[in-house]
Protein backbone atom coordinates (compact mmCIF):
# COMPACT_ATOMS: atom_id res chain seq x y z
CA UNK A 1 0.00 0.00 0.00
CA UNK A 2 2.88 2.38 0.72
CA UNK A 3 4.05 1.67 -2.98
CA UNK A 4 0.45 2.83 -4.04
CA UNK A 5 0.52 5.95 -1.93
CA UNK A 6 3.97 7.12 -3.04
CA UNK A 7 2.70 6.68 -6.82
CA UNK A 8 -0.44 8.84 -5.89
CA UNK A 9 1.57 11.62 -4.26
CA UNK A 10 4.19 11.41 -7.22
CA UNK A 11 1.35 12.00 -9.90
CA UNK A 12 -0.46 14.41 -7.79
CA UNK A 13 2.33 17.24 -8.01
CA UNK A 14 2.52 16.20 -11.86
CA UNK A 15 -0.78 16.59 -12.47
CA UNK A 16 -1.17 20.14 -10.21
CA UNK A 17 2.08 21.14 -12.42
CA UNK A 18 0.32 20.30 -15.72
CA UNK A 19 -2.59 21.46 -14.77
CA UNK A 20 -1.94 24.75 -13.30
CA UNK A 21 1.04 25.53 -16.28
CA UNK A 22 1.23 25.89 -20.05
CA UNK A 23 1.71 22.85 -22.39
CA UNK A 24 0.69 22.00 -26.20
CA UNK A 25 0.05 18.59 -26.98
CA UNK A 26 3.03 16.89 -27.01
CA UNK A 27 4.38 18.17 -23.36
CA UNK A 28 0.59 16.85 -22.18
CA UNK A 29 1.55 13.43 -23.94
CA UNK A 30 4.47 12.92 -22.50
CA UNK A 31 3.60 14.18 -18.64
CA UNK A 32 1.12 11.87 -19.46
CA UNK A 33 3.24 9.05 -20.25
CA UNK A 34 5.29 9.47 -16.43
CA UNK A 35 2.00 9.44 -15.07
CA UNK A 36 0.35 6.03 -16.68
CA UNK A 37 4.09 4.54 -17.14
CA UNK A 38 2.92 3.84 -20.71
CA UNK A 39 3.80 5.62 -24.14
CA UNK A 40 1.23 7.85 -24.87
CA UNK A 41 0.42 8.16 -29.14
CA UNK A 42 0.83 10.84 -30.90
CA UNK A 43 -2.52 10.83 -32.16
CA UNK A 44 -3.92 11.27 -28.75
CA UNK A 45 -5.14 14.79 -27.52
CA UNK A 46 -5.83 15.41 -24.19
CA UNK A 47 -7.24 18.84 -22.97
CA UNK A 48 -6.38 20.12 -19.76
CA UNK A 49 -7.58 19.83 -16.39
CA UNK A 50 -7.52 16.17 -16.57
CA UNK A 51 -8.00 14.45 -13.34
CA UNK A 52 -6.77 10.94 -12.08
CA UNK A 53 -6.09 9.77 -8.42
CA UNK A 54 -3.43 7.41 -9.16
CA UNK A 55 -2.71 7.63 -12.80
CA UNK A 56 -0.78 3.78 -13.52
CA UNK A 57 -4.48 1.97 -14.39
CA UNK A 58 -4.79 4.13 -17.42
CA UNK A 59 -4.54 2.52 -20.97
CA UNK A 60 -4.86 4.38 -23.94
CA UNK A 61 -5.41 3.47 -27.30
CA UNK A 62 -4.38 5.62 -30.40
CA UNK A 63 -6.68 8.24 -31.65
CA UNK A 64 -8.26 9.03 -28.29
CA UNK A 65 -9.99 12.53 -27.70
CA UNK A 66 -10.17 13.39 -24.33
CA UNK A 67 -11.92 16.95 -23.70
CA UNK A 68 -11.34 18.93 -20.61
CA UNK A 69 -12.26 18.55 -16.94
CA UNK A 70 -12.64 14.68 -16.91
CA UNK A 71 -11.96 12.47 -14.06
CA UNK A 72 -10.39 8.83 -14.05
CA UNK A 73 -10.60 7.08 -10.76
CA UNK A 74 -8.76 4.55 -12.06
CA UNK A 75 -6.84 2.48 -9.10
CA UNK A 76 -9.51 -0.30 -10.59
CA UNK A 77 -8.10 -0.27 -14.42
CA UNK A 78 -9.16 2.40 -17.08
CA UNK A 79 -8.87 0.95 -20.81
CA UNK A 80 -9.51 3.19 -23.56
CA UNK A 81 -9.79 1.39 -27.29
CA UNK A 82 -9.16 3.26 -30.58
CA UNK A 83 -11.04 6.18 -31.69
CA UNK A 84 -12.52 7.07 -28.46
CA UNK A 85 -14.25 10.32 -27.54
CA UNK A 86 -14.14 11.72 -24.37
CA UNK A 87 -16.65 15.07 -23.65
CA UNK A 88 -15.66 17.76 -21.09
CA UNK A 89 -16.52 16.37 -17.48
CA UNK A 90 -16.94 12.82 -17.56
CA UNK A 91 -16.13 11.10 -14.43
CA UNK A 92 -14.99 7.39 -15.07
CA UNK A 93 -14.65 5.56 -11.91
CA UNK A 94 -13.14 2.04 -11.32
CA UNK A 95 -13.08 2.53 -7.33
CA UNK A 96 -16.33 1.99 -4.72
CA UNK A 97 -16.77 1.61 -0.83
CA UNK A 98 -18.63 -1.37 0.77
CA UNK A 99 -22.06 -0.17 2.12
CA UNK A 100 -21.36 -1.25 5.57
CA UNK A 101 -19.83 1.46 7.46
CA UNK A 102 -17.42 -0.74 9.38
CA UNK A 103 -16.47 -1.27 5.86
CA UNK A 104 -16.33 1.99 4.18
CA UNK A 105 -12.54 3.01 4.46
CA UNK A 106 -11.47 -0.23 2.34
CA UNK A 107 -12.22 -0.03 -1.22
CA UNK A 108 -13.61 -2.18 -4.11
CA UNK A 109 -12.42 -1.81 -7.64
CA UNK A 110 -13.57 -2.96 -10.38
CA UNK A 111 -12.40 -1.96 -14.28
CA UNK A 112 -14.22 -0.11 -16.87
CA UNK A 113 -13.61 -0.48 -20.65
CA UNK A 114 -14.52 1.84 -23.17
CA UNK A 115 -14.24 0.11 -26.45
CA UNK A 116 -13.19 1.76 -30.03
CA UNK A 117 -15.35 4.11 -31.53
CA UNK A 118 -17.62 4.90 -28.60
CA UNK A 119 -18.63 8.27 -27.92
CA UNK A 120 -19.02 9.92 -24.17
CA UNK A 121 -21.14 12.85 -24.03
CA UNK A 122 -20.30 15.89 -21.91
CA UNK A 123 -20.81 15.31 -17.58
CA UNK A 124 -21.56 11.79 -18.32
CA UNK A 125 -20.95 9.48 -14.79
CA UNK A 126 -19.85 5.46 -15.62
CA UNK A 127 -19.60 3.87 -12.64
CA UNK A 128 -16.89 1.47 -11.67
CA UNK A 129 -17.10 -2.59 -13.56
CA UNK A 130 -19.09 -0.72 -16.74
CA UNK A 131 -18.14 -2.07 -20.46
CA UNK A 132 -19.19 0.67 -23.55
CA UNK A 133 -19.05 -1.82 -26.36
CA UNK A 134 -18.18 -0.84 -30.11
CA UNK A 135 -19.57 2.13 -31.38
CA UNK A 136 -21.97 3.05 -28.21
CA UNK A 137 -22.65 6.55 -27.57
CA UNK A 138 -23.27 7.91 -24.04
CA UNK A 139 -25.53 11.14 -24.49
CA UNK A 140 -24.72 14.30 -22.47
CA UNK A 141 -25.52 13.94 -18.52
CA UNK A 142 -25.97 10.02 -18.07
CA UNK A 143 -25.25 7.96 -15.55
CA UNK A 144 -23.71 4.29 -16.86
CA UNK A 145 -25.00 1.48 -13.90
CA UNK A 146 -25.23 -0.86 -17.01
CA UNK A 147 -23.07 -2.14 -19.65
CA UNK A 148 -23.74 -0.73 -22.76
CA UNK A 149 -24.39 -2.74 -26.00
CA UNK A 150 -22.42 -2.10 -29.16
CA UNK A 151 -24.08 0.19 -31.95
CA UNK A 152 -26.52 1.23 -29.16
CA UNK A 153 -27.25 4.94 -27.50
CA UNK A 154 -27.77 5.27 -24.03
CA UNK A 155 -29.19 8.35 -22.09
CA UNK A 156 -30.63 9.17 -18.62
CA UNK A 157 -30.40 8.55 -15.06
CA UNK A 158 -30.04 5.79 -14.63
CA UNK A 159 -29.04 5.08 -18.92
CA UNK A 160 -30.66 3.34 -20.87
CA UNK A 161 -30.58 2.29 -24.62
CA UNK A 162 -32.40 4.79 -26.66
CA UNK A 163 -31.43 4.16 -29.87
CA UNK A 164 -29.75 1.61 -31.92
CA UNK A 165 -27.55 2.44 -34.29
CA UNK A 166 -27.01 0.36 -36.71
Amino acid sequence: MQHVQKLVAQNQLLLQKLNNGTADQQEIRKQLSVITNQRIDSSVEVRLPFYTDFGRNIHLGKNIFINSGVMMTDLGGVYIGNNVLIGPKVTIATVNHPLNPQDRHHVDLKPVYIRQNAWIGANAVIVPGITISENAVVAAGSVVTHNVPKDTMVAGVPARITKLLK
